[in-house]
C-alpha cells in the first residue's frame, strides 16, 4: 500500500478519533445526569473506540519501519496486533460494560426520574450525525481502494468502518430504548437496549479479532496471486514440476514466497543463477507484493546446483533468499 493511502487512512483515524472523544464526553455527562443505562453503555462505546483510534494511529506508524536484523522481514505484522488490541478493547470496554449496565438495570428496575432522558436523547442525535459522518468519511475511502469493504486489505481501515458502522446502530438502539423507557415507564425496554448494544459489540471484536489473528499466525497470499505465481513457474522451460508452494502475508502489502520445483534433466550448472535471478525478478513483477522469494530444487542437479539457486545472488532487486 502506497504511503499516500496511509496518509488517507490515517486521516479517518484521525476524523473518528475526534469525533469519538467528543461524542464519549457528551454521552458520559447526559449517561450520569439521566441516570439512562443504555446512554451510559454509549459512552463506553465512543470511549472504546476512542482508545482504539489511537492503537491505529500506532499500527499505521509502527508498521512502515524498515526491516532490520532482529526483524529481517519488517514489521508489517504489526498492523495485524494493534488491530488485535483494538478488538480486545471493543469487547472489553464496549461490550462487556454495555452488559453490565443492561443486567443491572434488569435487576434494580431502573430510577423513575426520567427528566434528563430529554437532554440525553439530543445528545444522542447529534452522536448519530457525528458517527454518520466519520462513517461517511471510512466508505468514501473504502470506495477508493477497493469498492466494498471485503476487497480492503488494511486492517486498520475496516476497524474504523465496523467502528463506525456499530456506533451508528448502537446509537440507533439507544434512542429507540430511552424512547420507549419514557413512553412506557418500562426500563426493560432500555434495559434491552443496553444488551443489544453489548452483543453487536462482541460480535464485532470477535470478527475483527478473528481477522487479525489469522494474519498473525501466518496467512497465506490470496488465491489469485498464488495461482498466479504457480502458473509462471510452470510456464518456465527450465522448471520440470512445481513440488511446492508456500506464501505467507508479511505485513499489509508484504508476502514472503517459498517454492520447490524439479528442474529438467540437462540443465547446465553455470546457467542455474541466472536462470534463478530471471524467475524472481519474473515473480516480482507478477505479484509486486512478494518482497522475499525463496526458490529450491529437489532430488535432481548437483549440489552446485542447489547453491546456485539458493545463493543471495539469485534474489535480484527483491532482498529475499
Amino acid at each position: 500500500m502506497s504511503t499516500r493511502s496511509d496518509r488517507r487512512t490515517r486521516v479517518t483515524v484521525l476524523v473518528a478519533l475526534a469525533a469519538n472523544l467528543v461524542i464519549a464526553v457528551a454521552k458520559a455527562v447526559g449517561g450520569v445526569l439521566a441516570s439512562s443505562p443504555a446512554l451510559l453503555s454509549e459512552a463506553a462505546h465512543s470511549v472504546a473506540d476512542s482508545l482504539n483510534e489511537v492503537f491505529l494511529l500506532a499500527a499505521l506508524r509502527r508498521s512502515r519501519r524498515p526491516a532490520d536484523r532482529r526483524h529481517p522481514f519488517g514489521y508489517g505484522k504489526e498492523r495485524f496486533f494493534w488491530a488485535l488490541l483494538a478488538a480486545v478493547g471493543i469487547f472489553v470496554m464496549g461490550g462487556c460494560f454495555s452488559f453490565f449496565q443492561g443486567v443491572e438495570a434488569l435487576t434494580s428496575g431502573g430510577g423513575e426520574d426520567r427528566e434528563g432522558y430529554v437532554a440525553g436523547l439530543i445528545v444522542l442525535g447529534v452522536a448519530l450525525l457525528a458517527e454518520g459522518g466519520s462513517l461517511l468519511r471510512a466508505l468514501y475511502q473504502v470506495r477508493r481502494q477497493g469498492g466494498s469493504i471485503t476487497a480492503v486489505r488494511d486492517p486498520a481501515l475496516r476497524t474504523v468502518v465496523a467502528e463506525d458502522g456499530t456506533a451508528v446502530l448502537g446509537v440507533t438502539l439507544a434512542m429507540a430504548g430511552m424512547a420507549l423507557h419514557m413512553i412506557t415507564g418500562e426500563v426493560v425496554w432500555e434495559a434491552g437496549a443496553s444488551l443489544a448494544i453489548g452483543a453487536l459489540l462482541v460480535y464485532v471484536a470477535y470478527r475483527l479479532g478473528r481477522d487479525a489473528r489469522d494474519q498473525l499466525i501466518g496467512e497465506a497470499a490470496d488465491p489469485e496471486s498464488s495461482g498466479r505465481i504457480r502458473e509462471l513457474l510452470r510456464a518456465q522451460p527450465e522448471i520440470d514440476s512445481v513440488e511446492a508452494l508456500l506464501t505467507m502475508k508479511t505485513g499489509l502489502d508484504t508476502v514472503l514466497v517459498a517454492a520447490r520445483v524439479d528442474l529438467v534433466p540437462g540443465l547446465e550448472s553455470e546457467r542455474l543463477e541466472q536462470v534463478a535471478i530471471r524467475i524472481k525478478r519474473s515473480i516480482a513483477h507478477c505479484v509486486p507484493e512478494a518482497r522475499q522469494i525463496f526458490l529450491d530444487i529437489t532430488e535432481r542437479g548437483s549440489a552446485d546446483a542447489r547453491e546456485a539457486w539458493e545463493s543471495p545472488a539469485a534474489t535480484g532487486e527483491r532482498g529475499g533468499a
